[in-house]
């Protein structure tokens, strides 16, 4: 793959994460400045988990059936456009209900579906998966700081308008990618389902989605939180651009050295990361106090994003590339979020933020404790065989 493709394939990457750098802190105060109540804010959150449950299975599978990336990247990403489009136009919550429902049909797949061009991208080469995952990383910071200072301005409710300019870069530079084809060996549901009823998957995925739960709580209701202690928008807008900083010297790190460390140890040093982040939080009322404790997201988002996909490229084939990838999204994304969304709303509605942080806080270490289990019984089994 020559220098200009992956240049094409970084831009990309920056430029896609740009968009979720306005999805995630700012959809919520989005809706907020519509005058939805907090119930129905948390009902609008939930929606793209339960979609990306079915959308990422579903594009993840047309991706491996047909061979190719760059048209399902382009046929979700034209699709999400006109979902923004329609969001400007939506009137009442049962509108908006059905408008975002769609949106994060096309939206949601987009994150597994780059992460699998990547993959394919970097084998066979001297590049990492983190020296891309770096630019997003860029691309949120820098879309979460500038879109906080603009919308400051211009008012919370263009932010739809300055999505919709992203999305339509992103479908711009989308052509310019290289198709990415994974293995050209025929795709077969069976070798698929032998692969995710591993009992090493499995597990795996348990722990992901305890994980995910506790992550997900940052990315529903930390903007409102901040809100809530009295923090501006320019000052909620730092949050999560000192978060998506924060996790480029950990990529810089782990795409260096990363190869030298077991990926279950790595995975325990994030979880209990999200504890502390998390009890810190929960235990914290002034609002730069807890923009500062964001840096924490370095090690545990930062580890566990890179860390995680690292060992599911051990787990799944080339063939199922894309489709692990969405089964893993699934967890991930959608019934993580789902579950967040869900309950944590309530949490936040009848028990107020610190309960809500506390729980999250409990699910970060409970996770860490998972992961080493399984490192250890990993460990047992190889002197096992060795004997």
């Amino acid at each position: 793959m020559s220098s200009s493709n992956f240049l094409k394939l970084k831009s990309f990457t920056f430029v896609f994460y740009m968009c979720t750098g306005i999805i995630i802190p700012y959809f919520p105060l989005y809706f907020e400045s519509q005058g939805y109540t907090k119930i129905e804010i948390g009902t609008l959150q939930t929606i793209g988990p339960i979609a990306g449950i079915v959308s990422n299975l579903v594009w993840g599978v047309i991706s491996d059936r047909f061979h190719t990336i760059k048209k399902v990247l382009i046929v979700v990403l034209f699709g999400q456009m006109i979902m923004v489009l329609l969001m400007m136009q939506a009137g009442s919550f049962i509108t908006l209900f059905t408008v975002i429902l769609f949106f994060f049909f096309f939206q949601t797949p987009v994150n597994a579906l780059n992460d699998s061009q990547i993959m394919l991208a970097v084998k066979g080469t001297q590049k990492s998966y983190a020296s891309f995952r770096i630019w997003g990383s860029l691309g949120f910071a820098f879309s979460s700081l500038a879109v906080g200072f603009i919308l400051g301005k211009i008012g919370m409710e263009q932010s739809v308008h300055i999505l919709l300019i992203t999305t339509a870069s992103s479908i711009l530079l989308a052509f310019g990618l290289k198709d990415r084809k994974g293995s050209y060996k025929k795709m077969e549901f069976s070798g698929l389902v032998q692969v995710i009823r591993s009992k090493a998957f499995l597990l795996f995925l348990l722990m992901i989605l305890i994980i995910s739960i506790a992550h997900r709580t940052n990315d529903n209701f930390t903007t409102l939180y901040l809100k809530e202690l009295g923090a501006s928008e320019g000052l909620i807008g730092l949050s999560p651009m000192l978060a998506g900083l924060s996790e480029i010297p950990i990529f810089l790190l782990l795409s260096k050295y990363g190869h030298k460390f077991k990926e279950l140890p790595l995975l325990a040093i994030a979880g209990l990361a999200y504890g502390l982040r998390y009890l810190l939080t929960g235990l914290l009322n002034d609002p730069m106090a807890v923009i500062i404790v964001q840096g924490l997201h370095s090690i545990s988002f930062g580890i566990f994003m890179i860390t995680a996909i690292r060992y599911l490229q051990l787990l799944i084939p080339d063939e199922y590339r894309a489709t692990g990838q969405a089964i893993y999204a699934v967890v991930w994304s959608g019934l993580a979020g789902m579950a967040n969304g869900i309950a944590g709303g309530w949490v936040y509605k009848e028990w107020g933020s610190t309960t809500l942080y506390l729980i999250a806080a409990a699910l970060g270490f409970i996770a860490s404790c998972g992961f080493l289990l399984m490192h250890i019984s990993n460990l047992r089994r190889s002197e096992t065989a060795a004997l």
